[in-house]
């Protein structure tokens, strides 16, 4: 009886209560449906149009900045070769360190040698000169000394008392030939004379007593690239309180740097001189 007098007490189940046990199963937080239930329900997720086209500006971004390097690279190379080129218009290759002539301007193997004396030949003298050139260095080091040509100075026992300089530039090809006659007064004994040279061919040289025949035979000669300088070696020293006559034939190139003999130019109403 208890039981049944319970049961009749619960309210009646009316239509609003159906409706909002439904909402809220639904997610719409117990409100009864219409614009503020829409309003306060939980929002739609990115879809994945929106995903696609955000993956798309990434690729485009990336391709772009690839395309730039690429484009940058390809126009650094350009110029670099554009530089390469109009360096090779402007005038002939440039001497080597070893103040010999490189390219057009440089003397087949065996120029400058005497007549009958064949390529192999040449390059055996050369060798054999580099032999005694290395043999001559160890013993300066034995010595415990550095050789004259090494010095970052030159050496004293010559000095200079007067030049002779003639020079003929070629503007065709931007070369020159020179000859140099130097006066020199020994002040101690030696068989070595160290001057300044850098870029130059070397074609011939003398040395001789002044106002006497005959000259002092000279062994041979060879560039110091690390000190810049040419050495001439003779077969005997040169004698204390003489004077010798030094005479030097040489071409070169007039070269487009602040450097030597060296070639400029300006424009004047739109012509390069």
């Amino acid at each position: 009886m208890a039981l049944e007098e319970k049961r009749e007490k619960r309210p009646p189940v009316t239509p609003m209560m159906i409706e909002e046990e439904a909402a809220l199963r639904n997610g719409s937080r117990g409100l009864p449906p219409g614009p503020w239930a829409e309003a306060a329900g939980p929002r739609p997720r990115t879809t994945e149009r929106h995903i696609a086209v955000h993956k798309r500006l990434v690729l485009g971004f990336a391709v772009s900045i690839l395309a730039l390097l690429a484009v940058t690279m390809i126009a650094v190379l350009l110029s670099v070769r554009f530089e390469e080129c109009g360096a090779a218009a402007d005038g002939p290759p440039r001497a080597g360190g070893n103040g010999s002539l490189s390219g057009a301007a440089r003397q087949p193997p065996g120029a400058g040698q005497p007549p009958g004396r064949s390529e192999e030949e040449a390059r055996g003298g050369e060798a054999a000169e580099e032999e005694e050139e290395e043999e001559e260095e160890e013993e300066w080091q034995r010595r415990r000394e550095l050789p004259p040509w090494a010095r970052p100075r030159l050496p004293r026992h010559l000095r200079p008392l007067h030049y002779n300089l003639m020079l003929s530039a070629f503007m065709e090809n931007f070369t020159f030939s020179g000859e140099v006659n130097v006066q020199l007064e020994v002040r101690n004994a030696s068989r070595y004379i160290v001057l300044h040279a850098h870029r130059m061919h070397i074609e011939a040289v003398r040395v001789a007593e002044d106002k006497l025949a005959g000259g002092v035979r000279v062994a041979r000669t060879f560039f110091y690239p690390q000190t810049q300088v040419f050495v001439v070696v003779l077969n005997r020293s040169l004698e204390v309180q003489r004077s010798y006559n030094l005479k030097i034939i040489y071409n070169a190139l007039i070269e487009n740097e602040l450097l030597g003999f060296f070639r400029s130019s300006y424009v004047l109403h739109g012509e390069r001189r």
